[in-house]
């Protein structure tokens, strides 16, 4: 971490204030998402949000409605067309998601649903009524974090959900991150194209690699000084989990932590593609880049790399960059990302459970829980909006 970021760091704890307005989702309305025919739910702006259900009663679908209020394909990562109601396996419609949210500019309406008009797999988002370009457009809004039951092998697996969800922790610190990703991937797919079909004329490659370069760059210092800020909240944010130790390694995450300079770096990556273009265009696919940096997050107690632990220690890992993550942005930014928890808690001892929920409760963010037993959230008594999931309906507790 720079030497800035690490003085507004300690500076931003010590005038840290709960009054500072927090990202929250007010109200969520769906129509036709999941086994949702209609749904409405008024939320607390603060606390958190337990949902108490059966498996199978859609817990996990309000989630991804939540979800999908930000940058991505959400927490299933689901095709734009999967999501639509179903009844007897025939779709009732196109789906749709309004929601009224608590941002540092104060109430938006934010709003997203299958584009029913368009050909093609096509997500419509709305920003207080008005059509936006896309889901970028909702990452100056609201940011939120997940852990679900399918990413309890994320430290197990590849290098590719590990980066999605690396870049979902940046989101919160740079809300910029996202654009600048999808600006990089844009321009490697058209280079790709390019190179399969054997068009390697240096003018249009070079093009497209000096964009690929600039923004590959800011990219990687993005995500290293995203690490480094987690890497130092989280003792305090994650006192009772194993402070995970974090490692980022690429071609020019290494070469801007060895501290080569921001141009030389885009050089070297304008250089090295240069040289690739025919080994990329026979493979079809570009072979180096920030799209192939590797994470790796190790247990420093037991000196091992997450792959060779446990399920539940990787779990508590995770949990622990999750908490460090909404800590620095409270403490950075004075608002924390929306967290996204299911079926987290049941897997958790007490004493892990209990510190869990003052540190959710310590970092002030809104958190929805999911869960099949309401007493696994006695803790949150008085602190939190109780919700009975049902069948495709929610009522309070």
């Amino acid at each position: 971490m720079t030497a800035l970021a690490s003085l507004q760091l300690i500076e931003s704890k010590q005038t840290m204030q709960s009054t500072v307005p927090q990202s929250a989702v007010l109200s969520l309305s769906l129509t036709r998402f999941r086994n949702y025919q209609q749904l409405r739910l008024t939320l607390p702006a603060a606390g958190a949000v337990a949902l108490i259900g059966t498996n199978g009663a859609g817990k996990t679908n309000i989630l991804e409605a939540v979800s999908l209020l930000t940058p991505g394909k959400g927490i299933r990562h689901a095709r734009v067309a999967e999501i639509d109601a179903q009844a007897h396996g025939i779709s009732t419609g196109v789906w749709a998601i309004a929601s009224v949210v608590q941002t540092h500019m104060g109430e938006v309406m934010l709003s997203t649903g299958r584009d029913a008009q368009a050909q093609e797999d096509k997500r419509v988002v709305m920003i207080d009524g008005k059509r936006v370009r896309g889901q970028g457009d909702l990452a100056p809004y609201l940011s939120a974090l997940w852990l679900t039951p399918q990413l309890d092998q994320l430290l197990y697996e590849g290098n590719s959900a590990r980066r999605r969800f690396l870049d979902r922790l940046v989101y919160g610190f740079e809300s910029t991150h996202a654009s600048r990703v999808l600006a990089y991937e844009t321009s490697m797919s058209e280079r790709n194209r390019l190179l399969k079909q054997g068009r390697m004329e240096d003018a249009w490659c070079s093009a497209l690699e000096h964009t690929m370069a600039e923004k590959a760059v800011a990219i990687a210092a993005a995500r290293i000084e995203s690490l480094a800020r987690i890497q130092q909240a989280m003792p305090e944010a994650a006192q009772e989990f194993p402070h995970a130790h974090m490692v980022l390694h690429g071609v020019a995450e290494d070469a801007l932590q060895d501290g080569v300079s921001a141009l030389d770096v885009e050089q070297l990556l304008r250089d090295m593609w240069r040289v690739q273009r025919r080994e990329d265009g026979l493979s079809g696919r570009t072979q180096s880049g920030p799209h192939r940096a590797q994470w790796e997050v190790w247990h420093p107690a037991k000196q091992m790399e997450s792959a060779q632990c446990s399920t539940g220690e990787q779990k508590a890992l995770l949990l622990a960059v999750i908490l460090a993550q909404a800590f620095a942005c409270r403490m950075l930014t004075g608002r924390a990302p929306i967290l996204l928890l299911d079926e987290v808690v049941a897997h958790l001892d007490g004493k892990r459970r209990a510190a869990l929920f003052d540190a959710l409760m310590k970092i002030g963010c809104q958190v929805w829980l999911t869960g099949t037993d309401a007493a696994q959230f006695s803790y949150l008594n008085g602190q939190a909006a109780f919700f009975h999931v049902e069948n495709g309906s929610v009522r309070p507790f």
